[in-house]
């Protein structure tokens, strides 16, 4: 049976405005995922971290085992590196 023109019509401003609302979707979609720059502390608690555990195993070395930790003995190396990592763990997020 042939469809009348209003019909034909209807149909196309339906898809129209069903292809606008999916426009809108993706665009609000794209606002939303996109992530903002990182604040400033995350930036200094990532390089800080880092270069405390670089301090950490220097001082360990040059003082002979002597300090951070005198207990830990060969720990020392582990505790700075342990830190170091967490700060480059932190970078996974760098924006």
């Amino acid at each position: 049976m042939p469809e009348s023109k209003s019909r034909k019509t209807g149909n196309k401003a339906a898809k129209a405005a069903k292809a606008d609302r999916a426009q809108l979707r993706a665009e609000r979609r794209a606002q939303e995922q996109e992530p903002g720059p990182l604040p400033t502390w995350y930036k200094a608690i990532m390089f800080g971290l880092m270069i405390v555990g670089l301090i950490w195993i220097v001082v360990y070395y040059l003082t002979m085992g002597v300090a951070p930790i005198p207990q830990a003995g060969g720990w020392n190396i582990g505790i700075g590196f342990g830190i170091a990592c967490v700060g480059f763990l932190m970078t996974t997020r760098w924006r």
